[in-house]
């Protein structure tokens, strides 16, 4: 269970564990549980129960087998921090990412009280970044949870944006990905609620990635905030051995 990604900010999903249940008004219309439910009609063993939790023993150390640097997004169809996810479990995704210098690993969740709460028995290399769902401003404690976490790469995923983040506390993120609601009753995002997201950026001098304006149709209605794309994301990650094992560049963010 892991595969090439059309995600535009990463490259690769590993998915050790599958299933998740709804905690914020973000997870309304989510994209991991439609697709559980379209997985298990076609027969797929690793969504028999649908979209309850499920841990995948025999994934975790998929990554070691993995020699060509990737960027892997862990757990896009569940969500690693899940009360139903063991301690013991979660340490064992942690050190096998620890184990694999050579790739880059992005774990995103809305779980960020158990993120904090075990945070200090978790490793935390270089390149391990770590990040939480903000939707809108009702969820603004979880920026305060992921900045006490020990990671190098700590981000925030403002998808879907739902409403505006008018004064998000920036200090001690590395970047900042946002995106409209997609798919069937998506809600609509405004342009202003991202222009605003993206000054804040600009002001703390962090990356801002612009995924989608989202809607039933998101291929119709791209990802282009006035005429240009945003691809930004954090500085270059090196391996152990002291090799690049990737060569974004950091664009110039614009007023």
């Amino acid at each position: 269970m892991a595969s090439y990604s059309k995600i535009e900010w990463t490259e690769m999903t590993w998915n050790p564990v599958t299933g998740c249940s709804r905690i914020s008004e973000g997870c309304r219309h989510c994209y991991a549980e439609r697709m559980a439910k379209r997985l298990r009609a076609m027969g797929s063993r690793r969504y028999v129960n649908g979209f309850k939790v499920a841990l995948h023993h025999d994934l975790v150390d998929l990554p070691r087998r993995m020699r060509s640097p990737r960027i892997i997004f862990v757990n896009s169809m569940s969500d690693l921090f899940h009360d139903k996810v063991p301690a013991e479990f979660i340490r064992s995704v942690f050190d096998t990412m620890s184990a694999c210098p050579q790739h880059t690993f992005q774990v995103l969740t809305k779980r960020s009280q158990r993120l904090r709460e075990l945070s200090a028995r978790l490793p935390w290399p270089r390149h391990v970044w770590i990040g939480v769902s903000v939707e809108d401003e009702r969820v603004l404690q979880r920026v305060a949870d992921l900045r006490a976490v020990p990671a190098a790469v700590r981000f925030l995923s403002c998808e879907p944006l739902i409403g505006p983040l008018d004064n998000l506390p920036l200090a001690g993120v590395s970047w900042v990905i946002v995106g409209g609601e997609s798919g069937p009753g998506a809600r609509p995002i405004e342009k202003a609620w991202v222009e605003s997201i993206r000054h804040q950026c600009y002001k703390a001098e962090v990356p801002f990635f612009f995924k989608q304006w989202g809607g039933t149709r998101k291929d119709l209605n791209g990802r282009e905030l006035n005429g240009r794309t945003y691809d930004a994301m954090p500085p270059l990650v090196r391996r152990s051995d002291g090799r690049e094992h990737m060569s974004y560049e950091l664009p110039t963010l614009a007023v």
